[in-house]
């Protein structure tokens, strides 16, 4: 077995060297160590890029493609941390695309009766074999209970699960000879990046995680009359096969067809906004992957949600952190952002505080006459993390994807309504935060550590805050 891992880890190198080259990126390989695993017939001759005038951004885009589902997920990933990437880079990979062709239909049955043995004739009345969608794990199948319930059918392809975890293995060795031979690689522990990838990329892999993170959201929505999440079918459902009642609808990202139901997307966007920070500020429970698509508007005006895959925590200290980060950014004190951030961030260098407080303070001073409500989040998360990667700091996991998901939660409230700032909403959560976090009892201890003075907080809070409509 262990001989087979190797065979088939040698085997995986050579495609990567290969594809790396063909794109003109072997510089890589000569730092990752995988040189002398390169096609002999690549280093002799011209790299693709010579043919193909694409920036390095695009070609290190079209490499990942190339190599399959793991690098792809991993540079989705690295897609969202403006703390480690540079923009061009961040642009490029967020372009990168998950889709597949299709498993024929006699593959998908094959995998459907090793999972669910003898119940899969009882269960389904009926399976399309034309998927609904594809992608490089799993495909979507419309199927019919046997009672005539209407349900989808995600289905896990045959050998994901093997070929996902040689990848992994080889990030994770490519990632410590990264970091012995790159201080970039090294400064940003780029091992512990990939062993959180590792471990959120596995937690996908397991559908029965999916479906008990549905079943959470369920209940947690359970008295909401305006919310709908499918229904788990627990008994058509294993590790890597997930059943969930079909909803119908039309998507938030079909304009056309908003348009024709005449839907007013300023009350959609408010709604779909409310769900989202009730998800992050009350229930701790976030879904993590908030793109159009995800949203269905049924006949009934309930918004409903799918594709559970992807979810994020909020604990007590995540929240508290948020609160601080707020705080600041609402009271333009620029200390207190900096030691909230360098409370948060991770190096392994000396930080020039005064530089660092000074490219907040440039961040801030445009938003010195505006109330929160007036201000558009992403710019100001993405300038913040621009400059955390510039100073080489690096977020905690947690807190780098709640960032994100905010970012992406603004930008679904402005494809629905231009005139959208999610600051308009966050103002009283963020007021709410600041009672309950920072009660009488604790303002002494946190806010002294932060050099937001008592009386600063007391004079000043309450009306940016309340500025906000």
């Amino acid at each position: 077995m262990i001989a087979e891992r190797k065979i088939l880890l040698s085997r995986r190198s050579r495609q990567i060297a290969a594809v790396l080259l063909r794109h003109g990126l072997g510089f890589l390989i000569a730092g990752l160590e995988i040189e002398r695993l390169a096609p002999r017939q690549h280093l002799g001759g011209k790299p693709l890029h010579r043919w193909h005038p694409h920036t390095r951004p695009q070609h290190v885009r079209l490499a990942i493609e190339e190599l399959g589902p793991t690098f792809i997920k991993f540079g989705q990933m690295l897609s969202t941390r403006a703390d480690l990437l540079p923009p061009a880079y961040q642009q490029e990979l967020a372009r990168l695309q998950d889709t597949v062709p299709a498993e024929p239909a006699s593959i998908i049955t094959a995998v459907l009766r090793a999972e669910l043995g003898n119940r899969c004739e009882s269960l389904f009345a009926q399976i399309d074999p034309i998927p609904l969608a594809a992608a490089s794990i799993g495909q979507v199948h419309a199927a019919t209970l046997a009672d005539g319930t209407e349900v989808v059918i995600k289905i896990q392809r045959p050998g994901v699960h093997e070929r996902i975890e040689t990848d992994l293995d080889m990030l994770q060795n490519l990632a410590e000879v990264a970091s012995r031979r790159w201080e970039y690689a090294e400064q940003f522990d780029l091992i512990g990046l990939v062993q959180e990838f590792a471990q959120t990329l596995r937690a996908e892999l397991d559908y029965l995680r999916e479906a008990a993170n549905a079943e959470r959201f369920a209940a947690q929505f359970a008295k909401n009359p305006y919310v709908h999440i499918p229904r788990v079918i627990w008994e058509a459902t294993t590790a890597r096969v997930l059943t969930l009642e079909r909803l119908h609808g039309v998507k938030v990202s079909d304009a056309p067809a908003l348009a024709a139901l005449h839907i007013d997307r300023a009350r959609l966007a408010r709604q779909s906004t409310e769900i989202i920070l009730t998800m992050i500020f009350e229930h701790g429970h976030y879904h993590a992957d908030p793109h159009p698509g995800n949203f269905f508007i049924e006949d009934d005006g309930r918004i409903g949600l799918v594709d559970f895959g992807m979810t994020g925590s909020v604990d007590p200290r995540l929240r508290e952190h948020l609160a601080m980060m707020l705080l600041a950014i609402t009271m333009r004190e620029s200390d207190a952002l900096v030691d909230t951030i360098l409370t948060l961030g991770v190096t392994n260098r000396p930080i020039n505080r005064l530089m660092f407080r000074r490219d907040l303070e440039h961040l801030l001073a445009p938003y010195y006459d505006q109330a929160l409500g007036d201000i558009a989040l992403g710019p100001i998360i993405h300038n913040v993390l621009a400059i955390i990667q510039r100073h080489h700091l690096q977020l905690p996991p947690n807190m780098a994807l709640l960032l994100k998901t905010l970012v992406m939660y603004e930008q679904l409230g402005i494809y629905l309504d231009p005139a959208f700032h999610l600051t308009t909403f966050l103002a009283p959560y963020a007021q709410e935060l600041v009672i309950r976090q920072f009660a009488p009892s604790r303002w002494a201890h946190h806010l002294s550590s932060t050099g937001i003075s008592l009386a600063h907080l007391g004079l000043n809070l309450p009306r940016q805050l309340q500025n906000s409509p």
